[in-house]
């Protein structure tokens, strides 16, 4: 008997546009989107956006923003769409075609592997200046900041300081953020 070999489809950005229901695509794998996160994910992201935003505003720094949902396509068959993101210049086409300057994935128990692994690993290799993984679950936040190309952990605080841009730094209150 033969053994069969397993097909997995590959679909590339513009067989993905076409899709009801986009999730990721990660390396031409579809990749739902978690529709059971819950309650404690929502007011996370939430939080977090106004933290940013909050600090933005009150650094002054003009150029950068918190990015409202919106598809970050890294190659044509890998699109991220990031719990919260920031970029610090402006996003000229319908997709964010260049690395934000930092993410925040919430992860849960459905999301935890592929945001501490693969996700990690394509924000690394695309520059993502930090990557912050938050777990609601367990009231944790760890980030990330890229030092010569490699992610590494950085000491936690309840308020940290991020170099975004060389005319933006700011600090973030991670305090009672859940």
């Amino acid at each position: 008997m033969r053994r069969r070999e397993k097909y997995t489809p590959q679909y590339s950005y513009h067989e993905w546009l076409h899709w009801e229901e986009r999730g990721e695509l990660i390396k031409g794998i579809p990749v739902a989107k978690s529709t059971r996160i819950g309650p404690k994910h929502e007011n996370a992201v939430s939080e977090f956006k106004s933290r940013f935003t909050s600090a933005i505003i009150k650094a002054g720094c003009k150029d950068c923003h918190v990015a409202e949902p919106v598809d970050y396509k890294i190659t044509n068959d890998t699109i991220l769409r990031p719990d919260v993101f920031v970029v610090c210049a402006k996003i000229k086409k319908t997709y964010l075609d260049f690395p934000p300057v930092l993410v925040v994935e919430v992860v849960s128990k459905v999301t935890e592997e592929r945001d501490r692994g693969i996700k990690f690993q394509l924000y690394e290799q695309h520059s993502v200046k930090y990557y912050i993984v938050a777990d609601a679950m367990k009231r944790s936040i760890e980030t990330f900041e890229l030092i010569q190309g490699k992610y590494e952990l950085q000491t936690y605080s309840t308020v940290f300081t991020f170099q975004l841009s060389n005319d933006c730094q700011l600090s973030v209150d991670f305090d009672n953020v859940y």
